[in-house]
């Protein structure tokens, strides 16, 4: 396959891209002005053809939607809860506006003939919001409880829209939180790791943390892109699916298992200004649909995901 992927230089991005191109595809990289990725090797980035992507910018949506391929991976976005809530407007420009740009610039190329592409949009576990202990569902009514993830939602309502108007072939995937090494420390594992390290240096035993009573669903980023290689060959066109492993981990527990890993009996404390203004007390998600669409299924411990994490950075 020729896949187009937007936020090429982003996290998830890079590791989508390593996955591309072990699979033998075709990669088409659009990203900022910021040239390159730097969480592939020299090698891998001279295999894509780098594009430059503002959402912003209709003419640059124009001349990035005008590569023929055969998928898009939409990943580009503002991806953190925290930057949403003290940018909500810039978020819900480039997430839910940005979005719509692109997708209706690909509906025109494939009603003109151009390409047909298979369009997987990106959203987020979070579009769920608060709400039952069980694994969430993708029938479940969305209750967002950031910009971030009502900007998501939006995104995927008008995504769908599009598909029944225009035949566009837009899939949406829920993934639910992942990790791994080049994630920055915005996130809470490269957040604990950061801080333990740092205390663990100091030889001080208390550690500062938000709050750590939440549950979360705790992905490998490897298997989440193994998730969207699933849904780009057997998606359906118009369904959502979510990208889980249908298990919840306290925040408080993995803290303590990157302490473990780390070598430093740390003592977490709770600092307010590191806590969510609005948090969601359990989020997991239940990944039957996927797996019955595709035979998907994680392969990634946490504790394998930690110890990549700490191999790839001295500490």
């Amino acid at each position: 396959m020729r896949v187009l992927v937007t936020g090429a230089n982003g996290f998830t991005g890079g590791w989508l891209i390593r996955s591309l191109l072990q699979g033998g595809h075709e990669v088409i990289g659009a990203a900022g002005p910021i040239a390159g990725q730097r969480l592939l090797t020299p090698a891998e980035r001279d295999q894509v053809t780098w594009v430059v992507l503002d959402v912003d910018d209709p003419g640059s949506v124009r001349a990035c939607a005008a590569v023929a391929v055969d998928a898009v991976v939409h990943l580009a976005a503002v991806s953190s809860v925290a930057h949403s809530l003290a940018e909500p407007v810039a978020t819900w420009r480039v997430n839910t506006v940005g979005t719509m740009s692109l997708l209706e610039t690909l509906a025109v190329q494939r009603r003109n003939g151009i390409s047909d592409p298979l369009v997987l949009v990106v959203s987020t576990g979070e579009v769920y919001g608060p709400g039952s202990s069980e694994p969430r569902r993708e029938t479940e009514p969305v209750r967002p409880v950031s910009p971030y993830a009502a900007s998501k939602a939006a995104a995927e309502l008008g995504g769908l829209e599009i598909w029944h108007r225009t035949g566009l072939r837009v899939v949406v995937a829920r993934p639910f939180p992942h990790t791994g090494p080049g994630q920055t420390a915005r996130f809470v594992v490269p957040a604990f790791l950061e801080r333990i390290r740092i205390a663990r240096r100091a030889g001080a035993p208390v550690v500062k943390t938000g709050n750590l009573e939440p549950v979360r669903d705790l992905l490998d980023v490897r298997d989440v892109t193994a998730g969207y290689l699933a849904l780009l060959e057997r998606g359906a066109p118009g369904e959502i699916y979510n990208v889980a492993t249908g298990r919840g981990l306290s925040l408080e527990e993995v803290f303590f298992r990157v302490a473990e890993r780390v070598g430093h009996h740390a003592i977490p404390e709770l600092d307010p200004a590191l806590a969510r203004a609005v948090d969601i007390p359990h989020l997991v998600g239940d990944p039957e649909k996927l797996h019955a669409a595709t035979g998907w299924s994680p392969h990634y411990t946490l504790d394998q995901t930690l110890q990549l994490m700490l191999d790839a950075e001295a500490y």
